[in-house]
């Protein structure tokens, strides 16, 4: 029997329950895959393309889609929005990480060494961002994403550790990541039906580029991890979420929307290789890497896990509703639009 939609199964409708669910959901299932069956993926052709290869050229897409919806008059609250996620997610945390250890030491707490910590709390999931901005958030909002591009890996980990001569931006790294959105700005406001074309391109990558992130999460090293990891998630979520949440609040004033701040409050998947980059910077970190890896790849699964939930409910009890801002920016539009096209001092209008 089919459903209202005449879906015989409603798939979409299911994951669409659960908080940031069309990420989630294939992100949990991937991991599951590739921790038990990792050779299902390696039989090759289109299967491992699309299945374990895909995550990096999809939100190579998705990037350069975002990019095409932010036109010239949007493009300074893009940056605005950038500036306050990468104050309150990384810069921020990792001020307060290396204020603790002139307390702790390298041997931070609760058995969580500052090599952990700064790994896996100063760079933010921007793939689950993207999701997450592409249900409740605004155009300038996913353009934030560039602040992902920034601290992505291990450059803010290895610049508040301070070691001589790793705090140096990796600058071609750093222009690879940002061109494809400056291409799509550029496109976007060159022509805007590809714009328009590319609109739905979120709601149609994120599943599957999910899906191929959750295939590098070992489920062994999330278990190895342990209580220890767990609580580092945890605190990710609260703390550095929170910070972006009071700069969406009281710098940008976004109201009932600046629940979506808490959607900064994740690990990258890429985190997980940093504590191993920093022993090798640095020797003397080289007993916490191997605790520290597993620490990292326990918080990336539980962030991946708490954020959406806690984004949700935060946006919901403030009022917030999926779409809604972006519903509100596309009327937002259409009136100045609207507004030009009845300006009595445009000259086409006068000639006309």
């Amino acid at each position: 029997m089919r459903d209202s939609q005449g879906s015989l199964v409603p798939l979409l409708k299911w994951m669409n329950k659960v908080p940031g669910g069309a990420m989630l959901i294939p992100l949990v299932l991937g991991s599951v895959l590739g921790t038990f069956a990792p050779a299902a993926l390696d039989i090759g052709s289109f299967t491992t393309a699309l299945f374990k290869d895909s995550a990096m050229p999809l939100i190579a897409l998705l990037i350069f889609a975002t990019g095409t919806q932010v036109t010239l008059r949007t493009s300074g609250p893009v940056l605005a929005t950038t500036g306050v996620v990468l104050l309150g997610k990384s810069i921020i945390p990792g001020l307060l990480i290396i204020a603790l250890a002139m307390v702790t030491g390298p041997e931070g707490v609760l058995g969580i060494s500052i090599m952990a910590m700064l790994a896996a709390a100063t760079n933010a999931n921007g793939g689950l961002w993207l999701a997450l901005t592409g249900q409740y958030g605004r155009t300038k909002d996913r353009g934030a994403y560039i602040a992902g591009a920034i601290n992505d890996g291990p450059f803010f980990a290895l610049l508040f550790i301070g070691a001589s001569g790793l705090g140096q931006i990796p600058f071609l790294t750093l222009v690879a990541a940002i061109i494809p959105f400056l291409l799509g700005v550029l496109v976007g406001n060159l022509d805007s039906q590809w714009r328009e074309l590319l609109t739905p391109v979120p709601a149609i990558v994120i599943p599957f580029f999910a899906f191929a992130l959750g295939t590098g999460i070992n489920l062994a090293d999330v278990a190895r991890g342990g209580l220890s990891g767990v609580l580092l998630g945890v605190a990710i979520t609260f703390v550095t979420g929170g910070l972006v949440y009071l700069g969406y609040r009281f710098l940008l004033r976004r109201g009932k929307e600046s629940g979506i701040g808490f959607a900064a409050g994740t690990a990258s998947g890429n985190a997980v290789a940093t504590p191993a980059i920093i022993a090798a910077a640095d020797p003397s970190f080289l007993s916490y890497a191997g605790t520290a890896t597993t620490q990292v790849a326990a918080s990336v699964l539980v962030t991946a896990l708490l954020a959406p939930l806690v984004t949700t409910w935060v946006l919901r009890r403030a009022g917030a509703a999926p779409a809604e801002a972006e519903r509100q920016e596309i009327a937002e539009r259409q009136r100045a639009a609207d507004g030009a096209a009845s300006d009595p001092t445009d000259p086409e209008e006068t000639r006309s």
